[in-house]
């Protein structure tokens, strides 16, 4: 799978995510301050992440900031993609699975080595529901993009 990955900061959690993507077997697109010379700020790199999404350039995208609410805001600016502030594996679970999310919003603060491992884990397993009501909900947010 082809994730395109960005960051505010070069933290040592977002160094761990990129190493940890790869491991999986995954293709990294690096942005902000993962990527020499790239703009590091969080609106301008998630948004960078956000639209290889929209693009159907990379599959899906995990965006970082500090509290990871502002990676996520400038994230779902991005018509066609459905992030999700994630601080634990049932809420990535969840966000997958009901909400069909494609971006994953992680907070550079709060995620811990061992928490990104389980984020991660329960973020690639989940699949989106096929419940009828959890699809009208999707088509819905669809309808919003337009």
């Amino acid at each position: 799978m082809r994730i395109s990955v960005s960051s505010d900061m070069d933290e040592p959690v977002a160094r761990l995510l990129l190493a940890e993507l790869e491991r999986r077997g995954h293709q990294v697109v690096p942005y902000g301050a993962l990527r020499p010379g790239d703009d590091p700020q969080w609106a301008v790199c998630s948004e960078a992440a956000a639209r290889e999404v929209a693009a159907g350039t990379a599959d899906q995208a995990v965006v970082c900031c500090w509290t990871g609410t502002g990676a996520s805001i400038a994230a779902n600016k991005v018509p066609g993609v459905r992030a999700a502030l994630c601080t634990d594996a049932p809420t990535a679970d969840g966000a997958r699975r009901w909400n069909d999310a494609n971006v994953l919003a992680l907070s550079l603060r709060l995620t811990s080595e061992p928490l990104l491992k389980e984020i991660l884990d329960a973020w690639f397993t989940a699949e989106a529901s096929q419940d009828a009501e959890d699809l009208r909900n999707g088509a819905r947010i669809e309808r919003l993009d337009r």
